[in-house]
Formats: structure tokens, C-alpha cells, sequence
């Protein structure tokens, strides 16, 4: 189903990082896994199989919303889903003026998660 599809999730907290991981391996993702954003952007510089980042909006010293906009000024237009315990418009207008996939609320449901992953995937598919 998702075989040769690498998923990077970008997460401060490590227990909602390994939830994440557990959930989309489990669904039979390969997964890589950064603790904040600037060794985020070097696995991205360095692994050009990854097919979509799930990515936390607060975080240090690099948070989500700037992690993206480094992708972006590299040319990099991997998708992207971000998580986050903000339930503020503000979120939502920074997301759509980047080009995000999908917002998804912490605590994060894994059928919500795997099936927006799944969706994603196929809407980059189906626009290649």
C-alpha cells in the first residue's frame, strides 16, 4: 500500500512524536524522525526520498511555520500536514498562505491522521 513512501514527522514533544511514528507504521509507512526544525531541514537537504513532512507549529528554535518557508525558498515542495493544540484562525490562515496539506488537532486520532496522510499522497499523485 505505501511501500517506498518515507514520511519525516517533525515533533518536539517525544511522546506525540513517537505516537505519530507508531501510528504510520503501523499503517505500514517507512518513517525518519527530526525533534525540531533545523535538523528537520537537514534530513530534507539530505534524503530526497521523503514524500510527505507532518510537522508541529510550535517549536524551538525553528517552528513549523518557519521550517516550511526554508523548504519553500529551496525549491523544496514536499507536502506538508502540520499538528498543533492551537485552535486559532491565525494557524489556519498561516497554513493556507503556505500551501499546507492539512491541519490536523492534537490530540492526534489515527485513523484521522492515516487517512489524511493517505489523501495527500494521492492528491500529489494524481497532480504529477
Amino acid at each position: 500500500m505505501s511501500e517506498g513512501t518515507t514520511i519525516l514527522v517533525v515533533e518536539d514533544n517525544d511522546f506525540v512524536r513517537m505516537q505519530i511514528v507508531s501510528y504510520l507504521k503501523a499503517a505500514d509507512y517507512a518513517t525518519m524522525e527530526a525533534a525540531e526544525g533545523e535538523a528537520a531541514l537537514d534530513l530534507m537537504a539530505s534524503n530526497d526520498n521523503i514524500s510527505l513532512a507532518i510537522v508541529d507549529v510550535r517549536m524551538e528554535p525553528i517552528g513549523g511555520f518557519e521550517f516550511i518557508r526554508a523548504l519553500r525558498s529551496q525549491d523544496i515542495d514536499t507536502p506538508i500536514i502540520l499538528v498543533t493544540g492551537d485552535q486559532t484562525s491565525d494557524v489556519l490562515e498561516q497554513a493556507g498562505k503556505l500551501g499546507v496539506s492539512a491541519v490536523l488537532m492534537k490530540p492526534v486520532e489515527k485513523d484521522r491522521l492515516v487517512n489524511t496522510v493517505k489523501r495527500t499522497l494521492q492528491n500529489v499523485r494524481r497532480a504529477r
